[in-house]
């Protein structure tokens, strides 16, 4: 963990989780035409369900490398998304989704129990993300249903 050196407001932390959304929704590329690593510390973490934590650059590559490798497209839908601040470092965004997973598209709410709401929770200073934690369903393409009883009986 580094040291703080930068006061940041709550804006600003909201401006860096927005690139980070944005350069996924571009495959990776930020507005500035750089990579989406270049958005988080050397130390950073993040936690993606059925992948795990990745550490440092090279693992958050290669969980992106292999996560986005499963994804045609995304795209986050920014108008609705919301935000919450803790008057510390850490940013909470939820928000909904749509896109084509390798297995098929998705989208919020169609249906209601599939995949396209989220939860990001950040940790952001010094212009980096420190940590990144995403909350949702990796079944993108709402396969997985056999397993859950009142999915089933739908199908």
């Amino acid at each position: 963990m580094t040291l703080s050196t930068q006061i940041m407001t709550d804006e600003q932390r909201k401006s860096v989780a927005l690139e980070y959304l944005k350069a996924f929704d571009h495959g990776g590329v930020t507005s500035s035409g750089g990579s989406i690593l270049d958005l988080f510390s050397v130390d950073a973490q993040v936690y993606f369900p059925k992948w795990g934590l990745a550490d440092g650059h090279d693992e958050i590559g290669r969980m992106f490398a292999d996560v986005g490798g499963t994804l045609k497209a995304i795209k986050h839908h920014y108008s609705e998304l919301n935000w919450i601040f803790s008057g510390s470092d850490l940013v909470v965004v939820e928000g909904t989704s749509h896109g084509e997973h390798r297995d098929g598209p998705w989208r919020a709410g169609a249906p209601d129990w599939a995949a396209g709401r989220w939860c990001d929770v950040f940790e952001i200073r010094d212009w980096k993300i420190h940590r990144c934690f995403i909350y949702l369903d990796p079944d993108y393409a709402g396969q997985d249903t056999a397993r859950y009883p009142w999915l089933a009986e739908e199908n």
